[in-house]
């Protein structure tokens, strides 16, 4: 006997327009769609193909217009400025959203031009998104952390007619400035934007430059609202940059239609939340979850959404999630698993919970990497309510495999996020696409169409799109994570296949951080993987083979990469660990063994590869990790 999951998973999968037709009703369409799915060009595939839409009309002014303007919006939570606390209704928050986008407007912005965000986690960050949107513009959000040249490279590929940003960030308590870190980004790039939207901060107001730099509040002062813009559903809504294997970023794109239909849905369906209920994504605005749960989706399902400019612990301690949850009445949240082994580390009985009133607090969902069955145990003794895992991808905007909880809550399994949702064929392939018996690891890849609101190309680039996802497993997207499927359907998630490391939930190229290291004038060769760790989930360890010649110390050289990469990249990367070897362990075709460095590193056993061009090699590389406190197993 089939149950609502299964009556939802097979229709989607054997008539997809018939499904996703359905669920686009719950949207407000300016014009219907011509064809649900659009496959006349393959493999880029299109949805609501002919439709007209507006995003933040279905995220704001279809509340207000329905009667609900009074309705909690937003509220935004900010410990690290004093816990200053600012509520939006959605009347007020579209009033904002209106006027800002006049803001842009009055600078030239208008339909399809490009706006970087480069914002802290306040609540002008999601009035800047909602705004561009508003008005036909794409966005392009850049994570606050991420250091000047980094911005430079997505200034040079998004072309931005203008830039927001703010005077500073707060993480913790340090205050960093946003400012020089803009300047120098457009100083390095070859583009240069219009115009530049400061939000001045009393944490560390900064100098603006005449002519060049706009006050948000003055301008916000003086502006004129200015209604939504009709676009195209296939037209694309934001640019959101993912780490690349070649160190170079993927611009992301995501489509007004298809992002709609699909993220409205998963709120009820797999959040199991109603509209005016709290819904909190403990993550960044700068990540794909701060696009989707964060300021999208909660919108679009008429949900009050919380923007927290904190951290789970030392704002002020290991309570401080339990506090947002009794404040605001949070019904779930949604964060990654490193959030809570802060948490445990810090508070192993979870005493602190028994300070504050979770009676409204229902259900935790994990995602961004593997929830360890160690911290889903924990979590779930502590709370004594369901701890779902899911799994998903910046490439995907919302989950590939999930425990629908409001679909159908499944029997939960550690260590897999469930069965895969609605919409995601997902299949088990070897190296020749052919599918493997349930249980054995393969090549996780999901079946084309992809469903909506999962990106249909990448930003001017339809060539590495197909490169980087379609190529190597024909008619399939390859997830690059590796994995099984058990007897029952679940999904089981065990590595990456690419060179992308998950570190605290953030997806980071160990490429790029290859390029850094290799541009010191003593580093002749170099090397970064990613090893296990129990906080963190995984951290990046480099390997340099130095120029002949080279008298400075190793230890100063050491210290040199590591400044390097929190410069270049950023502290997001946490990259801390870095030790000299003689040589690389490599394939005769000359690629560098990675994975079985990894492999030694994190003491699983592992064999000697056919192809290595020198076995000895591998006896070095192992005394080198013992040597930083890695240990060594071989069968």
């Amino acid at each position: 006997m089939t149950g609502p999951y299964d009556e939802a998973f097979t229709r989607s999968i054997n008539d997809p327009e018939g499904f996703w037709g359905d669920v686009a009703e719950d949207i407000d369409w300016i014009k219907k769609w011509d064809k649900v799915l659009d496959d006349s060009n393959k493999p880029f595939y299109r949805w609501f193909t002919g439709g007209v839409v507006n995003t933040c009309y279905n995220a704001l002014d279809r509340h207000v217009e329905a009667g609900h303007g009074d309705r909690l919006a937003l509220i935004y939570d900010s410990p690290v400025t004093g816990n200053t606390v600012r509520k939006y209704t959605y009347q007020e928050l579209r009033d904002e959203v209106a006027r800002f986008a006049g803001v842009l407007a009055a600078q030239g912005v208008a339909k399809g031009d490009r706006v970087i965000v480069y914002m802290p986690m306040v609540a002008e960050a999601a009035i800047a998104m909602l705004a561009c949107a508003r008005i036909g513009a794409v966005h392009s959000v850049v994570f606050g952390g991420f250091a000047a040249n980094e911005l430079a490279v997505r200034i040079n590929d998004a072309k931005p007619k203008v830039i927001v940003s703010a005077s500073c960030g707060i993480e913790g308590a340090k205050v960093i400035d946003y400012k020089p870190l803009l300047d120098g980004a457009i100083a390095l790039s070859e583009f240069k934007p219009n115009k530049a939207i400061i939000l001045q901060r009393p944490q560390a107001p900064c100098e603006l430059k005449p002519g060049f730099d706009i006050d948000w509040r003055e301008a916000m002062a003086s502006a004129q609202p200015v209604d939504c813009v009709p676009v195209a559903a296939t037209d694309p809504l934001y640019i959101l940059y993912t780490s690349g294997t070649t160190g170079e970023p993927k611009g992301v794109v995501r489509d007004n239609g298809g992002h709609l239909v699909a993220l409205n849905w998963t709120m009820k369906n797999i959040y199991n939340m109603e509209p005016g209920d709290v819904f909190w994504a403990a993550s960044d605005v700068g990540w794909v979850v701060g696009h989707s749960y964060i300021v999208y989706a909660p919108l679009f399902h008429g949900c009050t959404t919380i923007f927290y400019e904190g951290k789970p612990v030392g704002t002020p301690d290991a309570g401080a999630f339990w506090r947002v949850i009794a404040d605001h009445g949070v019904k779930a949240l949604f964060t990654a698993p490193t959030a809570f082994r802060a948490i445990k580390r810090e508070d192993p009985d979870a005493k602190l919970m028994a300070n504050y009133d979770l009676s409204k607090f229902e259900a935790l969902f994990l995602a961004g990497e593997r929830t360890d069955p160690a911290t889903l145990e924990w979590a779930q003794n502590a709370l004594k309510r369901p701890v779902i895992d899911h799994w998903w991808q910046t490439e995907t905007g919302w989950a590939i495999a999930a425990n629908c909880m409001g679909l159908e809550p499944l029997p939960v399994k550690p260590g897999s996020p469930t069965k895969p949702a609605p919409g995601w064929n997902v299949h088990v392939l070897d190296e020749n696409s052919e599918g493997i018996p349930r249980g054995d690891i393969g090549a996780i890849c999901v079946k084309l169409p992809l469903p909506p609101g999962s990106l249909p190309t990448l930003w001017n680039n339809d060539e590495r799109y197909i490169n980087s996802y379609l190529a190597e497993f024909p008619g399939y997207y390859a997830t690059a994570d590796a994995g099984y499927m058990d007897e029952e359907g679940y999904v089981y998630i065990m590595a990456r296949t690419d060179d992308v490391i998950n570190v605290a939930g953030h997806r980071l190229s160990t490429g790029g951080m290859e390029e850094v290291l290799s541009h010191h004038p003593d580093v002749a060769e170099c090397a970064v993987f990613g090893v296990a760790d129990s906080f963190k989930g995984q951290l990046p360890v480099g390997f340099l083979v130095l120029k002949a010649g080279v008298s400075k110390p190793n230890e100063e050289i050491v210290k040199d990469v590591v400044q390097m990469v929190r410069q270049q990249i950023g502290a997001v990367a946490a990259f801390k660990t870095a030790t000299v070897v003689d040589r690389l362990p490599k394939t005769r075709s000359g690629k560098i063994l990675r994975g079985t460095i990894q492999k030694i590193a994190d003491n699983e056993a592992w064999k000697m590869p056919a192809t290595i061009d020198d076995p000895a090699f591998l006896d070095e590389i192992s005394e080198a990790l013992e040597g930083i406190g890695y240990a060594m197993a071989r069968q």
